[in-house]
């Protein structure tokens, strides 16, 4: 991946969508999309933070396997990556979906065919927003470039979310 900074052209494409047009469930899946795209993954989720549920609610997403859909429509904070991304406040991976054992990921993840997957908080400040996640058909371990992109992704993005939750 090349060198990470605010000047990658897929912060600059998510900033003006989302300055331009908000964040309908139409254009944040245009973000999710220029996401997947820079990162080569098949499989992406966008969801935002309910603080007073305590849940994150999907918004976006790409790739996810209709009997799974349930189970990521709605995910409780500390349950599954994205959960515990969200309660962790910091990025939660896994190298390989298919064979991971280490219980961050729910068995039913496997259903993606994915395996390499990262997912990030989508902060405000100190405030949750939400999580950003994304996965790939190959073993895959985000080094801290990676992590860095999609942690500034995630902060252009929660610049732009409802308001702040706690």
């Amino acid at each position: 991946m090349s060198e990470t900074n605010s000047a990658d052209p897929t912060i600059s494409e998510i900033e003006r969508l989302l300055t331009d047009t908000g964040t309908s469930d139409e254009n944040l899946l245009a973000v999710l999309d220029a996401v997947l795209e820079r990162f080569g993954c098949g499989v992406g989720t966008l969801h935002e933070a309910d603080a007073d549920q305590r849940v994150l609610t999907l918004r976006a997403h790409r790739g996810i396997p209709e009997p799974l859909f349930e189970r990521v429509n709605v995910i409780p904070v500390g349950k599954g990556m994205a959960g515990l991304a969200a309660e962790r406040r910091e990025p939660v991976q896994v190298c390989n979906l298919q064979t991971d054992a280490t219980g961050v990921a729910k068995p039913s993840a496997r259903l993606t065919q994915m395996q390499g997957s990262i997912t990030v908080p989508i902060l405000a400040g100190d405030h949750l927003r939400g999580t950003l996640g994304v996965g790939q058909p190959n073993e895959h371990e985000y080094d801290q470039a990676e992590t860095d992109l999609l942690m500034q992704i995630a902060g252009v993005i929660g610049k732009h979310f409802g308001k702040a939750t706690g």
